[in-house]
């Protein structure tokens, strides 16, 4: 028996413990000291750290993995109780029934506000416009964001209030789509996620009074949304899009003992970004860098996204002669800003969801490699909906990671039917979320939510990657490109550590490391795929310390 010179602050015991170790894959006990894992090893060998004041935790069996790290989470964006919850309306006629019910509950409401659109509830397959929500929200402005927050729609009272015409479509939150035989704003506006979430995006909505831009609205998404991620087991939370102002919600939330979760903020580098705000950002990270707040990737966008048909495509859209998307910069451009970045030693997450979108930035990294030299960068490329096989190869050889979420490519998501495989066409879906290629390859996989444009639940996440079935049950869609539960489970936890520089200190359960576990309710490495949601954390660990569950 093991005699330890002190007793253990905690004792987890009677626990299948899956380490994501190869050294040593699996233990029965686990002994934490000052926030650490001391050991690793067997029950009876567990009582040798067990002294009268251990905390000791009977895992009763159930399966114990390492705190999932979920690598591209909107937990500051999150989702918002005072909107009205649009997810899964199907059709205008369902949406309009949702907007009469909120109002009918919130008369004297200044402003009607809405989440989570779904683009194919606007008949035709067109773009949602003022016109659709006028006869429902009336004099009263409205303003309704997409499911993925890339987009908005808002009533024509609203675009009075914005200062939308056909003078002013250039917007510091979007740009205002307008109409080819007009030239009037339809009421559609691109490009939010990369204008509407900026810095200068944000303040110019709350200087015009819109409160889900308020700093208290913008705190109360946050608080709730780390309340999910603890009970989901996800212990460390990297949010990928925040400016300077947003670190002081993270901090409050801190200071108020509502962040259970550690946090990695990436800060957002929108176009236009100077070397003055990249000494800030410097600086910004140097200010936060302990184990619980963490502050230092940059967020950047080479293209938006594949369901209003505005990600880059190598060829053009289905159905369409020439359409293919734009990116945000020249190629050449991205290759000079990414090389000149590397250079200063910022890592790079890239939103790329098109197969020329991703091309680009792979095309950028290989720049930056041969002009700066190859360095251990850990750029990633975030999101790879849609991948051309010629560049499956080129993440290992890059070093750049694959930040993926698994829920996108859910039949009842993105499959037959849904714009985003429509958009693609039929002969461009072996492309769609290559999982297993980019697993085959050797490149590393950070799985993630993605929240709150898809469910933060890991379960989900690991239940999609492993089956590509809808959550109900049904047919799969691109079963070729599912992973096993082991490779799945590992994305969450070491291939995010990975990639986030954080392998040394979480990701597997191994003796030095940070003390973050979580208590499943059901074994999934065991369970039949289709039991995989549903199950529960039933204890969440920090640092050694019982955050969630008993």
């Amino acid at each position: 028996m093991a005699i330890a010179a002190h007793p253990a602050h905690l004792v987890l015991r009677n626990a299948r413990i899956h380490t994501v170790d190869p050294v040593l894959p699996e233990a029965q006990a686990m002994a934490v000291v000052d926030g650490r894992i001391a050991w690793l090893g067997s029950d009876k060998d567990a009582l040798g750290w067990t002294g009268p004041d251990t905390r000791v935790i009977d895992a009763g069996g159930k399966l114990v993995l390492p705190g999932f790290v979920d690598a591209h989470n909107h937990v500051r964006l999150g989702s918002d109780d005072a909107c009205v919850q649009l997810s899964g309306a199907r059709t205008l006629d369902e949406v309009h029934a949702r907007i009469r019910a909120w109002r009918t509950a919130h008369p004297d409401a200044e402003w009607i506000e809405a989440e989570a659109f779904d683009y194919s509830a606007i008949p035709g397959g067109r773009m949602p416009a003022s016109g659709d929500l006028d006869p429902v929200t009336g004099d009263v402005p409205a303003f309704m964001l997409s499911y993925d927050v890339h987009t908005a729609w808002v009533n024509t009272a609203a675009m009075r209030r914005l200062g939308i015409d056909r003078d002013h479509i250039r917007l510091p939150f979007g740009e205002a789509a307008t109409d080819p035989t007009t030239g009037e704003p339809t009421g559609f506006i691109t490009d939010f996620a990369v204008k509407g979430l900026s810095r200068d995006g944000h303040r110019a909505l709350r200087k015009l009074g819109l409160p889900w831009a308020s700093p208290d609205r913008q705190y109360g998404r946050l608080t709730k949304s780390l309340d999910d991620a603890i009970g989901f087991g996800i212990t460390t939370v990297v949010e990928p899009q925040n400016s300077l102002d947003d670190l002081a919600l993270f901090a409050r939330a801190r200071a108020e003992g509502r962040l259970r979760s550690r946090i990695v903020a990436a800060l957002f580098h929108p176009r236009g970004t100077t070397d003055s705000d990249l000494d800030d950002f410097a600086a910004a990270a140097r200010r936060y860098a302990d184990d619980r707040l963490r502050v230092g990737p940059l967020k950047l966008y080479i293209d938006d996204v594949v369901e209003p048909r505005t990600a880059a495509l190598l060829e053009p859209y289905a159905g369409c002669r020439h359409h293919r998307g734009d990116t945000f910069y020249p190629p050449e451009e991205f290759a000079s800003l990414l090389t000149k970045l590397d250079a200063r030693g910022f890592q790079c997450f890239v939103h790329a969801t098109g197969d020329r979108g991703i091309r680009t930035v792979l095309d950028a990294v290989e720049h930056a490699r041969e002009v700066n030299g190859p360095r251990d960068a850990r750029h990633q490329v975030v999101h790879v909906e849609c991948l051309d096989p010629d560049d499956t190869p080129r993440f290992a050889a890059l070093g750049v990671v694959a930040c993926m979420q698994p829920r996108h490519s859910a039949p009842e998501v993105a499959g037959p039917g849904k714009d985003w495989a429509e958009n693609i066409g039929a002969d461009r879906w072996h492309k769609a979320w290559p999982l297993r290629s980019l697993h085959t390859a050797g490149a590393v996989l950070a799985l993630s939510s993605d929240w709150n444009v898809a469910e933060m639940d890991p379960m989900i996440g690991i239940y999609t990657a492993v089956t590509r079935r809808p959550l109900g049950g049904g047919e799969p869609w691109m079963p070729q490109e599912t992973i096993s539960v082991e490779d799945a489970v590992r994305g969450y936890t070491m291939g995010s550590a990975y990639a986030n520089f954080l392998e040394h200190e979480r990701g597997s359960l191994t003796v030095g490391k940070a003390a973050d576990f979580v208590v499943l309710s059901r074994d999934i490495l065991r369970a039949a795929p289709q039991d995989i949601p549903g199950t529960v954390a039933e204890t969440v660990v920090v640092a050694g310390l019982v955050e969630h569950g008993d």
